[in-house]
């Protein structure tokens, strides 16, 4: 099961990219995004004044601490990757900074969440990091015009996703899926819709491909890739759902080389089996206790895994 998982979520996560690019020729970046989120995250709110039962015992620093998380995970993220790549900075550059995720995860992960990094898996953490590198760096190594501090703000977006990440994993609160997606969009909707009016980008295209696109993230991407990230989070840790990032840029590659005619070469081929043996060494490194296993499981419900620390 957790392997479908896996496939699913690097599918979904994937799918941000070519939705992204889906609707990038008939609207900015700030208008996709607002678009992305509002009618979500009205469903969302609707849905949950329906259905109370998974907001029954929540308490207002709960809702407050999963607001920052959408803050973090989404509306950071989501923000800081769009912005850059307006900037100038190439979208092959982006991707390589954001690779770097996994391994600044895993380096965190042990003093902060008690959640210890095998030598195997560092292993597998570096060599995920070399095959996005080498997926990457022909577009990186071109050059672009854009100014030097251009390329620190993809760094900003690495370490919001990493931010969010350790935020949950830190929370002693189970909160239901269901709370956490509604208060993440919502907050995003509420951001995304400031920039845009801001910026004078609010007004959507009429055309029938935007909204294609649109709901191509809301379902895939939002529903699907940010909704699976959390659900693997909780069930497997940090560093084994940050390792599955690795396989964002090169299967991202061949989906844009399916569906857009875009160039796959040996370059891509090769990032994508040290992706693929990256995940399977860090997931066979796991060092996790099964006597912490058995003592958390033992404290009052399978709803709060082990592998979220204390």
């Amino acid at each position: 099961m957790n392997f479908l998982l896996s496939i699913a979520f690097v599918l979904c996560w994937s799918s941000g990219f070519i939705g992204a690019k889906l609707a990038a020729g008939s609207a900015s970046a700030v208008t996709i995004l607002m678009w992305r989120f509002l009618p979500l995250a009205v469903v969302l709110i609707v849905i949950a004044a329906v259905s109370r039962t998974p907001w029954r015992g929540l308490a207002v620093r709960d809702v407050a601490r999963q607001a920052v998380i959408g803050v973090l995970s989404q509306s950071g993220y989501l923000l800081t990757v769009y912005y850059a790549i307006q900037l100038g900075v190439s979208s092959g550059t982006t991707a390589l900074i954001d690779g770097v995720q996994p391994l600044v995860a895993g380096a965190l992960a042990g003093p902060l969440l008690r959640q210890y990094v095998s030598r195997k898996q560092w292993l597998g953490l570096c060599l995920g990091a070399s095959g996005v590198a080498i997926v990457t760096m022909a577009d990186a190594a071109a050059g672009t015009d854009a100014a030097w501090w251009a390329y620190l703000i993809p760094f900003l977006g690495m370490f919001s996703l990493i931010a969010a990440t350790f935020l949950e994993s830190r929370s002693r609160a189970r909160v239901a899926p269901a709370v956490s997606m509604t208060v993440h969009c919502a907050t995003s909707a509420v951001i995304f819709a400031a920039v845009a009016v801001s910026a004078g980008a609010a007004k959507p295209p009429a055309e029938l491909s935007f909204w294609a696109a649109i709901t191509w993230l809301v379902v895939l991407s939002t529903l699907g890739g940010y909704g699976l990230y959390w659900l693997i989070l909780r069930r497997s840790g940090v560093t084994k759902v940050n390792t599955l990032m690795f396989h964002m840029a090169p299967v991202t590659a061949v989906w844009g080389a399916l569906m857009f005619g875009e160039p796959f070469g040996p370059q891509t081929t090769l990032g994508l089996a040290i992706g693929l043996a990256a995940v399977v060494i860090v997931y066979r490194g796991d060092t996790s206790s099964p006597r912490v296993c058995a003592r958390d499981t033992d404290t009052g419900g399978a709803s709060r895994p082990a592998t979220y620390g204390a």
